[in-house]
């Protein structure tokens, strides 16, 4: 499908620039724009990319963007018949012949342009990985030299690799493709039909088949097949919470020219594509569909935006470094072994072991049973895991942003003050909100209960049994109000007369209307409503708003017989006047009691918390007060769009609490923290406005009552919404990283110094230090013995602080600790050369004998060595399951030059003096690592 090429509108003052002369003709679905010069316009992108390092940083819109906000603000700021001429449409609507013209240029109304990869296409991207290709290679070798067991481990690991991304891959893109459901439902279009006479039809058209020019009708529960132009409305009022997250619902009217200062989805006269009609109805001109819809452009960013992950390139160069030593030494090696057996297939044979023994063949089965390990940890939690990778990232995370509703608060309302007029708190207010709370039946909400809890639990008694319900007008999202008519039951002797009582409340605007007195409370006293008092009370309104309360109006109404019948008669706009206004109430929704402990042991570990939020900026502020959120540098949407580049990323770098962000806005925020601030983010949403920033986030969050699209985008979803058990993530992802960086590191020291070792002591020796089957019995039991490490424990300073992939330290600590290892093999080798003699071919079975024994404690020991900073098994001692492997390992190692098995292989029985001095050498190896461990943390201030 093509791509709207509409170009950027340049506005002279006093006149509107019309996005192109010709919409259907030039543009509605251009082709590739080119130069002067004919180069297409996509070859400088791609060496304009290419120089930019084809960075997201967010800090400005796209291009696409771009020209989506000038189509739809040029449409909104013109008239009506200036839209029409826009798109090439008529008051009539288009005819049936040039709707299918415009269907087959601009192609099927489908909101995203975006070709999802076939599952071949995500299996083979699962496959090729680096340290896949040496696994497979090294298995086909072992096959051709017939080590099939050796061969047969490693094409297994692969399996597991491969199956893992792939199932991650291909259930991300899974996700993305729903999307397209928003939109699926049946329109009403006005086309016009017949050559001679044309008459208007009004016709059922699949959403898929609307195009631009077409003129659509639609009631409530009716979706917006594209965006809409509104030219005519009654009593519109539309849900955008798709778009914005905030289930209040906007009103919308065709009547209005806006101007360049509103924001994009505050624009009156546009409707956009995927939101819906709660009440009301209209006709509107379809300006744009497919994917140049604003929800398109917002949506198309899903699945290409999320950011590379550290951890994933760092084992990419991990095993371009492995290849590149094994090509080398392993050529030296088969040489080296050539020379002194002159037998080919052995020289071959050897240095496939070499190989074998270089590469870190358990990294596939760490990883996974370390992931496996948190997410079961998580999942005790109430936690689910969906995408194991995800708590790694959360052991790096830095920066956790998430909405306020539902996340910090309780999400419902809590009455917190009832006040009259003047701002003073007065009983009556309270009694007769209560009573219009008590008998209405029709559309319970949140508020009705939290009126007649706050009565309850504070002990009021307003006696309901001595009132009588005679009739009720509900509320609906016109009036925004509801009003109950009531009569005290015959015998009781009240003040309240004549026959029956007219107790009123809702969105205070529009009980105002309906107001023509006041009444004085302390004196009983009803004056008329005038200017000042209409002035007074929206101040006061503002003022509690700005303190994060929600405020509702109430009024009362005493009617005779007559007005009664009137209401019977479904008059309501005679009865719902002339009325006396009586006060406010007031409604808060309360932080959860868990939510400042979590964000305080959030902030312990080194999460920093945003709030990025849909709702208005006092009330977000509120919130974050009470939830101890810092609130010295706020900034709003709006004020956000106005800004610069390097503006906006210095602004979302300070801010901690962003209030009234639309979906691409969330998703700008994210991507500037990760690219430019460095962070690694996560975000905690529930909506289908969050799913832009749950994709593009490190680590997505989502709750299980959340909309399906986000759960589906989400790495993990929280069966409760408890920050607390983000905090458990956090704790866990720390513990999984660690584990995992531990076998990484002592994997590539232990591998390359023992590999320089051999090569050493096969120049030392001319000849081979191992035998093949020796060499990859050490390798085999050496990787049985690392499966327990994902069971280790992290020190409590580890666990502090976000954990981050650092390629600049990872080669110096190899530098640093590599030597290490090899030095002590040095000394074992000039032991066994001088002190045993075993320096001829003669003695070479000795000598494999205790290189054999030597080289598997040195890598099984120095797992200890390097996972805590402290002295190992003096200060700081691993978990048991890490110890027993450890001495198990050790135990068969040693035992094995012992049993017919060893001769077998070709070992002899060792002297205990050897073995006495093994105990001496890693005793001096643990103090010679020691001392480097703590010159090493000087010199960096870190160790994993």
């Amino acid at each position: 499908m093509g791509r709207l090429k509409i170009p950027t509108l340049f506005k002279p003052r006093n006149q509107t620039k019309l996005p192109y002369s010709n919409p259907i003709q030039e543009g509605l679905v251009q082709k590739i724009e080119t130069h002067q010069d004919g180069f297409p316009k996509s070859v400088f992108g791609f060496f304009r990319r290419l120089m930019s390092g084809n960075k997201i940083d967010g800090g400005s819109r796209t291009e696409d963007e771009e020209k989506v906000h000038s189509w739809l603000y040029a449409l909104a700021q013109s008239e009506k018949d200036l839209v029409f001429e826009y798109v090439r449409s008529t008051e009539r609507g288009l005819s049936f012949a040039e709707a299918d013209r415009r269907l087959r240029e601009s192609g099927p109304n489908v909101p995203f342009d975006y070709s999802f990869p076939s599952w071949w296409q995500l299996l083979w991207k699962a496959f090729f990985h680096p340290f896949n290709i040496i696994l497979i290679v090294l298995s086909a070798l072992s096959y051709i030299t017939s080590d099939s067991p050796n061969g047969c481990i490693m094409l297994v690991l692969v399996f597991i690799s491969v199956s893992l991304r792939f199932y991650q891959e291909y259930s991300s893109s899974k996700a993305a493709m729903k999307l397209s459901e928003f939109v699926r439902s049946p329109v009403k279009v006005q086309r016009c039909a017949g050559r001679v006479v044309q008459t208007e039809l009004v016709v059922q058209v699949d959403q898929r088949d609307i195009v631009p020019g077409d003129i659509v009708h639609f009631e409530p529960g009716d979706l917006f097949p594209g965006d809409v132009r509104l030219l005519s409305s009654k009593h519109l009022v539309v849900s955008q919470s798709s778009l914005t997250g905030e289930s209040w619902a906007t009103e919308k009217t065709a009547d209005i020219r806006e101007d360049q200062s509103t924001p994009l989805l505050e624009l009156k006269n546009i409707c956009f594509m995927g939101t819906n009609v709660i009440s009301g109805s209209g006709t509107g001109l379809v300006v744009s569909t497919g994917s140049k819809t604003y929800m398109s452009t917002m949506f198309s960013k899903i699945g290409k935006k999320k950011p590379p992950d550290d951890f994933e390139k760092g084992i990419r160069h991990i095993s371009y470094l492995l290849i590149f030593v094994m090509l080398i030494v392993v050529a030296i090696m088969v040489v080296t072994a050539y020379h002194s057996s002159h037998s080919l297939s052995v020289s071959f044979l050897f240095g496939i072991s070499v190989a074998s023994a270089l590469t870190p063949q358990m990294l596939p089965l760490i990883v996974n049973t370390s992931l496996a390990k948190g997410a079961l940890a998580m999942a005790k939690d109430r936690c689910i895991v969906k995408s194991a990778t995800a708590i790694q990232d959360m052991g790096s995370m830095d920066i956790l942003c998430m909405d306020k509703t539902g996340t910090l608060t309780m999400n419902r309302a809590i009455m917190v003050n009832f006040l009259d007029g003047w701002g003073l708190a007065k009983e009556e207010v309270l009694r007769f909100a209560f009573l219009n709370s008590y008998f209405k039946i029709e559309q319970k909400y949140p508020l009705d209960d939290a009126i007649l809890a706050f009565v309850y639990t504070n002990g009021y008694r307003f006696q309901p049994s001595k009132w009588r319900k005679i009739d009720e007008i509900p509320f609906d999202f016109i009036r925004r109000r509801v009003t109950v008519v009531l009569k005290l039951e015959a015998g009781e002797e009240s003040h309240y007369s004549p026959d029956h009582f007219m107790v009123t409340k809702g969105a205070l605007e529009e009980v105002l209307k309906v107001c023509s007195f006041i009444e004085h409370v302390d004196r009983g006293e009803i004056s008329t409503f005038s200017p000042e008092d209409y002035q007074r009370i929206l101040s006061k309104s503002e003022e509690i708003s700005n303190e994060g309360l929600r405020v509702i109006g109430v009024a009362t109404k005493r009617l005779k017989m007559q007005q009664t019948k009137d209401e019977k008669r479904g008059d309501h706009t005679t009865l719902e006047s002339d009325m006396v206004f009586l006060g406010l109430i007031t409604f808060f929704d309360p932080p959860k009691d868990s939510a400042k402990q979590a964000l305080w042991r959030l902030a312990e570990k080194g999460v920093k918390a945003k709030v990025l939020t849909g709702d208005s900026l006092s009330l977000a502020i509120k919130v974050c007060k009470e939830v101890g959120i810092r609130t010295t540098h706020v900034v709003t949407g709006p004020e956000l769009e106005l800004l610069q580049q390097d503006a906006f990323h210095e602004t979302v770098k300070r801010a901690t609490v962003l209030a009234r962000l639309t979906p691409t806005l969330k998703l700008r925020v994210v991507q500037s923290l990760q690219t430019v601030g460095g962070h690694v983010v996560g975000f905690l949403g529930d909506g289908v406005n969050d799913s832009l920033a749950l994709d593009a986030a490190n680590v997505g969050i989502s709750v299980d009552s959340g909309a399906s699209v986000a759960k589906d985008f989400a790495d993990i979803i929280l069966l409760e919404k408890d920050l607390n058990v983000l905090v458990a993530g956090v704790e866990h992802g720390r513990v999984t990283f660690g584990n995992t960086m531990k076998y990484i590191k002592m994997s590539v020291i232990a591998n390359l110094g023992g590999i320089i070792s051999l090569l050493l002591a096969s120049l030392f020796l001319n000849n081979e230090p191992l035998t093949p089957w020796q060499l990859l019995t050490q390798n085999f039991l050496y990787s049985v013995g690392q499966i327990a490490i994902p069971w280790d424990k992290m020190e409590e300073d580890n666990v502090k602080i976000p954990q981050k992939w650092s390629e600049k330290y990872l080669p110096m600590f190899i530098l640093w600790n590599g030597p290490v290892c090899t030095l002590c093999d040095i000394a074992a080798l000039l032991f066994l050369w001088f002190y045993y003699k075993a320096n001829s071919t003669s003695n070479i079975k000795f000598f494999r004998s205790a290189w054999f024994i030597e080289g598997l404690l040195m890598q099984t020991l120095i797992f200890h060595l390097i996972r805590t900073e402290k002295i190992p098994f003096i200060q700081e001692c691993a978990s048991w399951p890490v110890i027993c492997s450890t001495v198990v390992i050790s135990s068969i190692g040693i035992a094995i030059t012992f049993t017919p098995i060893g001769s077998v292989m070709g070992f002899v029985s060792l002297p205990l003096s050897y073995l006495g001095f093994l105990v001496l050498l890693f005793m001096g190896y643990f103090f010679v690592g020691q001392l480097v461990k703590r010159f090493y943390i000087f010199v960096y201030k870190r160790w994993l």
